[in-house]
């Protein structure tokens, strides 16, 4: 799925595919793959936030890793900046890790122990000859007052803060490379609602400042609908529905995007919403089903379903969708 609408496309994801071989056998030979992405296509424009939901295990984490290339893809193109990132040597690809720069879900054990904040956040601004030596510490300092931290903790370590504070400095860290595309991995879910909050703000102001594009990855649907753009609902592996923020919510049309969205808490309790509930287990990635991946789950499940994958229908604006009910639009 592809919205091809905006030409300045900062990222340009195509047919990506993340498979992990399974060994088994008196051999150890491989028997089977885990199909964590398979056949992933989206675009980014420039200065944006693409947010990508689903439910544990779909594969989000995986495609943002695999984006970056902290893992090797098995199938498919990303293109940065118009790009082939995939056939970058590692001298091209050590370039990059200043433009393409990742949020870790947990802010603790992202975190070096052993360093004080300013020695994890100016590590990779001096391997990397961001600014002169002479200038570093003014520069961590600059950066960390730019993401909510003070002088006085250049000398602390990780354990002495709160996981809100952990978070900043993870950011700190992040934008201290000067990145033009940063994958945010669910950065806020280990943390309160009230620090959340704060810190979805946070980022959004340094997207402002500094024109940055985000990807980012959660299971909260209310944090994606407050910072995203666009949003992509994934599925076993798969997208089943891409468009603008403000359409998919407003009127989800992949019975998967209708079942998430109809679980999000509403803020009046008298106002009443009918739940759409999930029936059965997620099949495994290691053997997805044939057809639609959703159709053992769907209750608007028809026989095409059972035999054949269907195909990203446009709805228009932008929207598409992964859904037999749509073949005849």
């Amino acid at each position: 799925m592809e919205n091809t609408q905006n030409q300045d496309n900062i990222l340009e994801v195509k047919h990506l595919k993340k498979y992990f071989p399974i060994k088994g056998g008196f051999f150890g030979g491989v028997t089977g793959n885990v199909k964590a992405v398979d056949d992933v296509s989206f675009t980014i424009p420039r200065g944006t936030t693409m947010g990508l939901v689903g439910e544990s295990g779909c594969g989000k984490s995986t495609t943002g890793r695999t984006i970056l290339r902290l893992l090797e893809k098995t199938e498919g193109e990303v293109l940065f900046n118009g790009e082939d990132i995939s056939k970058y040597d590692k001298r091209r690809l050590r370039a990059l890790r200043t433009q393409m720069q990742i949020i870790f879900q947990d802010p603790y054990s992202s975190l070096s122990p052993r360093l004080p904040i300013a020695e994890i956040i100016g590590e990779a601004v001096r391997e990397h000859g961001i600014v002169p030596a002479k200038e570093l510490d003014d520069y961590v300092t600059k950066i960390m007052l730019e993401c909510g931290l003070q002088p006085y903790h250049k000398d602390r370590y990780p354990h002495e803060f709160s996981g809100g504070q952990r978070q900043r400095i993870c950011i700190a860290r992040a934008l201290a490379l000067q990145p033009e595309f940063i994958v945010c991995d669910e950065p806020v879910s280990a943390l309160d609602v009230s620090i959340q909050a704060q810190i979805i703000n946070l980022l959004k102001d340094l997207q402002e400042k500094r024109n940055l594009t985000y990807l980012f990855i959660s299971h909260d649907l209310s944090v994606v609908e407050h910072i995203s753009d666009t949003v992509g609902v994934m599925y076993l592996g798969s997208l089943v529905e891409v468009g603008k923020t403000e359409d998919i919510f407003a009127d989800p049309k992949h019975p998967y995007t209708k079942a998430l969205f109809s679980a999000i808490p509403m803020p009046d309790p008298d106002i009443k919403k009918d739940r759409v509930l999930l029936e059965g287990d997620i099949p495994s990635p290691a053997n997805p089903p044939k057809g639609c991946k959703f159709h053992t789950r769907c209750k608007e499940c028809m026989g095409i379903c059972k035999e054949q994958a269907p195909t990203p229908k446009d709805l228009g604006n932008g929207h598409t969708v992964c859904c037999h009910l749509y073949d005849n639009m």
